[in-house]
């Protein structure tokens, strides 16, 4: 019986699920499926305006965003949509439908999560 770890992330189209990412860098080599899961992740956060986009979430009061107010990030519509659907299939971010508009959050574990893994390579 192994005493590693797992750290607990989103899967992307499930709020209330809780799955496995992966172990702080230093504590084991990732398996293929965990370094899959997290290199999705960082690969939607590499992009510019996605991650403008979960900062803008991740700030907002309140802990979450309506669309109607992260819009304004440069470029269109549909492609805010289209990066905001990225975030969210990476597990980063979860929604809710509300009337005519979407709210965006980013769960509290998935950032602990990413930041539990990082900062224990830096340490």
């Amino acid at each position: 019986m192994s005493n590693t770890r797992a750290l607990p992330l989103l899967e992307p189209e499930v709020s209330e699920a809780v799955a496995p990412c992966c172990p702080p860098l230093t504590e084991r080599p990732l398996s293929a499926e965990e370094a899959e899961r997290t290199a999705r992740m960082f690969k939607a956060l590499g992009d510019p305006v996605r991650l403008r986009l979960f900062s803008l979430v991740a700030s907002h009061e309140g802990g979450e965003a309506c669309v109607c107010d992260i819009s304004d990030v440069g470029v269109s519509q549909p492609t805010v949509s289209h990066h905001l659907k990225k975030l969210k299939e990476a597990g980063l971010l979860s929604s809710e439908r509300r009337g005519t508009w979407v709210y965006y959050r980013v769960e509290p574990s998935v950032v602990a999560a990413m930041g539990q893994m990082l900062g224990s390579a830096m340490s």
